[in-house]
């Protein structure tokens, strides 16, 4: 893994994916019943209440709390 500060650009093995791109996250499942480090995770992101859509930067530790949670989210670039 390797940043191209010329171009914003992080290179995870071959896949290009663009740092601190905003991206536009909503809740469509609930959190209830879900374990309580994925109702963390969606408190952190912002996301309260069905069909609450957020914008957020997509940073890294962003990008690692969609993937935790992904099955509850829809989200768009």
């Amino acid at each position: 893994m390797w940043r191209n500060e010329k171009h914003n650009v992080l290179l995870l093995g071959g896949v290009n994916t663009t740092v601190n791109k905003e991206l536009k996250i909503t809740l469509i499942k609930s959190g209830i019943g879900r374990p309580k480090k994925h109702r963390l995770t969606l408190k952190s992101l912002g996301l309260n209440k069905l069909h609450k859509t957020v914008v957020i930067k997509g940073t890294p530790q962003v990008r690692g709390m969609i993937n935790k949670v992904s099955h509850l989210l829809k989200v768009s670039e």
